[in-house]
């Protein structure tokens, strides 16, 4: 069996999603459709390994739709790079972020030269580092724990201690998490490439101009492969008076120095939800509005609806089948015209958080000259090996759309370089992939959901801990949350997990590298756990699937 991820256009209504799934349900071949949001405009087709993507594609447009297969794989490999050529660099990178330095040092690992060019603020971009350190993980994090700290002062489970804390100076908050950032941008980027003779850091904006050669403040650059690691940017939709009322982005949040007195986010996924919390916990009124049926769309529902419940526990609103019809500013606030389950109705607040996904950074690239194609909201398309139509160009990172996580990033772009500079043809899917959202509790998973699971036809069993059985959850008196495996029901290997809990996330690799040495439920059984440490869930969860854990000592395990 195999997968396919289509994007596809043409679709304004729920009604146009049930039409293209079953168009492809018709075709022959197909196991399974998954097309969870219409508005996303994406689908996943399950398939026997013969089925010809054109036909999946070609009923689609038979149903009135366009459908593109977004990955597929390049005619013709490159050819290792040979040193002393008259090109400048073996590698040009063009973008400053994860993926980029990651390229550029692997490169330099195996002895090659390369250039990245970062376009900078001058030229509206964002500094060298890239999202994380600049205005992604590294802020957000930051943020989050000022956030927590503050919180559990006032909200701990413990008799006889009484404590409090107070915000009295957002500002001051906001100034020590970009003294993290500023610090982290020297020290994790700039410093590691000081003195590496095979990296030259270069400033401008880049512009594909021939399939070895990049024209950047009016002079070319030459190299014999070229890597894109642009990343991507907040995506803003297209709604009445939202850019005239003014709204914020991930690129502002971190730098303000007033706290908004009511926060209205536009989004459900984990930036959004994150950034709802921490504002939440640091004071700030937020109203959270998800366009489709849950927040984090893609995710279970149990997974979902813990979360949820948490948030709204918290005080946060948390609406979603809503529909933002206008936004205007009047009277010092801003107005949002929204239909919520088809009501309408208008909400105020003081600002407007736009979390609403990506759009990729290839605008004028000079990539269609090339004949490199791009998909949904802008976003570099590649092969299994990060490989472009172009031969010689490829792409890593955000700007090649989801997972857009830092430690991906990175890892493509060494993937990347490695590629494009020796021809190999390592796949940058080819190990199960860890993700972590961190609000409070955590969400956490790798491998196979259940509804993943469903989707790709394969047969699971499910076994799902409630944290009030896991004996350091108890005893931190923070039982929220719940840890969930998957084993394929014929062999017993563990497929998939997901977690929410708090400080969930620490459990994750012990799962993620179980799943990459197929390992077994009865493996983890066997496993000595420190007794009163949360992964010792880990192997409670594992003994659920064939036992009842209630009726077992915590020291018979």
């Amino acid at each position: 069996m195999k997968q396919l991820d289509l994007e596809i256009d043409g679709m304004t209504c729920a009604g146009c999603g049930e039409h293209v799934a079953e168009a492809l349900r018709g075709v022959e071949g197909v196991e399974a459709v998954h097309l969870d949001d219409w508005t996303e405009g994406r689908a996943s087709v399950t398939a026997a390994d013969e089925v010809d993507p054109d036909d999946v594609t070609a009923a689609v447009a038979e149903a009135g739709y366009s459908a593109s297969v977004m990955s597929r794989r390049s005619e013709a490999p490159a050819s290792p790079v040979e040193n002393g050529t008259d090109a400048e660099y073996d590698l040009v990178v063009v973008g400053g972020g994860s993926a980029a330095f990651a390229a550029a040092l692997k490169a330099s690992d195996l002895g090659y030269r390369s250039v990245i060019i970062n376009d900078g603020p001058d030229a509206g971009g964002l500094p060298v580092g890239g999202t994380c350190v600049n205005v992604g993980c590294v802020p957000s994090k930051a943020l989050i724990r000022a956030a927590e700290a503050h919180h559990n002062a006032a909200h701990h489970p413990f008799d006889g201690i009484t404590s409090e804390s107070e915000v009295t100076d957002f500002g001051a908050v906001t100034d020590q998490v970009q003294a993290l950032v500023d610090d982290l941008q020297q020290h994790k980027y700039l410093d590691v490439v000081d003195g590496d003779p095979n990296v030259t850091i270069r400033e401008g904006r880049a512009r594909l101009v021939g399939k070895r050669a990049v024209e950047v403040g009016g002079e070319t650059v030459t190299g014999q492969r070229i890597l894109i690691a642009t990343g991507a940017r907040t995506f803003v939709p297209d709604i009445p008076g939202l850019e005239e009322s003014g709204y914020l982005t991930n690129e502002e949040l971190y730098r303000l120095d007033e706290r908004p007195d009511h926060l209205i986010v536009l989004g459900g996924g984990y930036i959004a939800l994150e950034n709802a919390q921490a504002f939440s916990r640091l004071g700030s009124e937020v109203t959270i509005l998800q366009r489709s049926g849950q927040i984090l769309s893609r995710e279970d529902e149990d997974v979902v609806e813990a979360l949820t419940g948490y948030l709204r526990e918290e005080g946060l609103t948390v609406h979603t089948n809503t529909n933002v019809q206008a936004v205007q500013r009047a009277n010092g606030t801003v107005q949002i015209e929204v239909e919520v389950d088809g009501t309408p109705q208008t909400i105020a607040g003081s600002d407007v958080l736009v979390a609403t996904g990506l759009r990729a950074n290839t605008d004028d690239l000079g990539l269609e000259d090339l004949g490199i194609d791009t998909h949904g909201r802008g976003f570099l398309e590649v092969d299994d090996t990060l490989q472009t139509a172009a031969p010689t160009v490829y792409g890593a990172g955000d700007v090649i759309g989801d997972p857009a996580f830092v430690y991906t990033a990175a890892r493509e772009g060494q993937l990347a370089a490695q590629n494009a500079l020796e021809g190999t043809a390592h796949d940058w899917r080819a190990m199960p992939l860890p993700w972590v959202i961190f609000t409070d509790p955590q969400v956490a998973g790798v491998g196979l959901g259940e509804r993943e699971a469903a989707e790709q036809g394969v047969e699971v069993d499910v076994a799902t801990l409630p944290l009030d059985q896991v004996p350091r959850a108890v005893a931190a008196r923070d039982t929220r949350g719940f840890i969930k495996l998957l084993r394929e029901r014929d062999s017993d290997q563990l497929v998939g997990a997901r977690i929410v809990a708090p400080e969930g996330s620490e459990l994750l690799m012990e799962l993620s590298v179980a799943i990459q040495q197929d390992l077994t439920v009865e493996d983890l059984t066997d496993l000595l756990h420190p007794y009163l440490t949360l992964g010792e869930g880990v192997k409670l969860a594992a003994l659920t699937f064939d036992r009842d854990i209630e009726k077992l000592s915590c020291c018979a395990t």
